[in-house]
């Protein structure tokens, strides 16, 4: 994954109500939770919940299932394993003092 890839995505994570509605989800499991008992969970109200589940959905930190006229919300798990590996995959191997790395 490219830094660019990964910086939305701990951004997404850096606001205390979105990673408290992620690890709630990672706590679901399979089952997911549908936004009225995520709700429940985290006492916030729709409109701000719905927000932050939008910009959770947008990074792909969050899969949205329709089932009739509920929304089941499931934490893609994936996703942060990917970021995380990306982050640690290069632990130790040293850098090249003399040379500058570009950032993007």
């Amino acid at each position: 994954m490219k830094e660019t890839d990964i910086a939305p995505i701990l951004a997404a994570l850096g606001h205390s109500a979105r990673l408290g509605i992620f690890r709630l989800l990672v706590r679901a499991g399979e089952t997911g939770l549908n936004i009225g008992e995520i709700g429940r969970h985290t006492g916030l109200p729709a409109s701000t919940l719905a927000h932050h589940l939008g910009a959770l959905v947008q990074v792909g930190l969050v899969r949205q299932e329709k089932h009739g006229r509920e929304v089941v919300n499931h934490a893609e798990i994936l996703a942060v394993r990917n970021v995380l590996g990306t982050l640690i995959d290069e632990c130790c191997i040293g850098v090249d003092v003399g040379q500058a790395e570009e950032v993007v």
